[in-house]
């Protein structure tokens, strides 16, 4: 690709918006591959006279005479083809990463489509059915959820398949909830399954919120949550306001019982859940996730080097950040740290003895059911292994997916060869 004076750049179908924060900064991006970067204002103005029509060298020359400023244009030219973002130079086309992305799911839903979800009126109707419930649950304490509720037949392995499927069905809304408030803002969005920490999710993809104004987010990352508590509120004010068969009102409260174990996840924020998002958002921050981890790293390392007494190998990743970032950041990490291995902590000592003990008596009873004991309980034991079964073989499938680069043969650097 040769950029002259006289180039004339073709994009693809670019965002550009004012950066949420500083009006000297621009935030320019791609949805379609889930690419955005920040420049100075005028770089954007240089990339919108690019989109008219402009030739290099007349970009630069009207720049330098309106803004006095010279900036160099082919070299912006040459950084946004790296990204994806350049269509043509001189009507030649140049290869499209976005030919490979993912593709959206629903690309059919639009803003004119779901926008009324989220409209006023809806949301006045969501405070009512919610302030409905809370009022019931006041008055009838009885209702509050209890752990009980959770076993509604006498079979658990039946019981347990009964509620992950109504489970599944629910968590499968939530995420249509983030893709659908996602498309209201006119951003694609894939759903698809992804780990944290041991535990397996359901997950939307909605890079290109990126592209929309930091309080247009908030509809993005809360949506799903919105919808839980709706749920959760219909189904106290059916079961308490309306005469249902005793099954019908058994699940209804199961199924509360197991969409209100889903909430306190949503508060571990030192995990990418919704939650966190809104956190990121909040403080203000790009990466705090990342962030905080690699300062975690960099704790560590220092620390080591201390007790060594060696100078630490790494510098502070938190150094070039903004002031109210790199303290946001730091004291991230520390939750971080401290969340993460509570998490940990608890799986190793109370989740996993629990699986673990399950599996040996669901084993025992299907031996039992094969060596002339009762069948039912064999039978109801197979299902409780299969159905666990397969979420545990779903977490391998998704981990090892999504971390690839762990799973990479790599053979010593002696032997001549290069790591694959």
């Amino acid at each position: 690709m040769l950029i002259t004076a006289d180039s004339l750049v073709g994009f693809h179908r670019l965002i550009a918006r004012p950066d949420d924060d500083d009006p000297d900064v621009v935030v320019v991006g791609r949805a379609e591959i889930g690419e955005f970067i920040e420049l100075p204002a005028v770089y954007g103005e240089a990339i919108r006279l690019l989109r008219e029509g402009l030739p290099v060298s007349a970009v630069e020359e009207r720049l330098a005479a309106e803004q006095d400023v010279e900036i160099d244009v082919t070299e912006l030219v040459e950084a946004l083809t790296e990204l994806g973002f350049v269509d043509s130079v001189d009507q030649d086309r140049l290869p499209d990463p976005g030919a490979d992305a993912s593709r959206s799911h629903f690309p059919w839903l639009t803003d004119r489509h779901v926008s009324w979800i989220f409209s006023r009126p809806m949301k006045l109707g969501w405070l009512l059915v919610v302030g409905a419930a809370l009022v019931t649950l006041a008055v009838r304490p009885d209702l509050l959820p209890h752990y009980a509720d959770f076993f509604w037949g006498e079979y658990v392995g039946l019981t347990v398949l009964v509620n992950t499927l109504m489970v599944s069905l629910t968590l499968s809304t939530h995420e249509m909830m983030h893709l659908m408030a996602a498309r209201s803002l006119g951003v694609p969005g894939r759903i698809g399954f992804g780990t944290r920490l041991h535990n397996l999710v359901v997950q939307t993809d909605v890079t290109g919120v990126w592209g929309v104004p930091r309080r247009s987010r908030y509809r993005v990352y809360l949506a799903g949550v919105a919808w839980d508590l709706f749920l959760m509120a219909s189904l106290t004010l059916l079961v308490a306001h309306v005469a249902l068969p005793p099954l019908t009102k058994a699940l209804f409260q199961a199924l509360v019982v197991a969409v209100l174990m889903t909430i306190p996840f949503q508060l571990q924020v030192y995990m990418r859940t919704d939650l966190y998002y809104v956190l990121r958002d909040l403080l203000r921050t790009r990466n705090l996730f990342d962030d905080g981890l690699a300062f975690a790293r960099y704790l560590r390392a220092r620390t080591v080097a201390r007790l060594r007494r060696r100078p630490c190998p790494v510098e502070d990743p938190t150094r070039e950040l903004a002031p109210h970032e790199r303290r946001a950041t730091r004291v991230y990490s520390v939750f971080l740290v401290v969340g993460a291995t509570v998490s940990l902590t608890a799986f190793a000592l109370f989740a996993a003895p629990i699986a673990i003990s399950a599996l040996f008596r669901a084993v025992g009873a299907i031996v039992d059911g094969f060596n002339g004991g009762s069948v039912l309980p064999a039978l109801d034991s197979g299902l409780l292994l299969l159905i666990e079964g397969a979420i545990q073989a779903l977490f391998v499938v998704t981990f090892v997916r999504n971390h690839r680069h762990w799973f990479r043969w790599r053979r010593s650097a002696d032997r001549g060869t290069s790591v694959a």
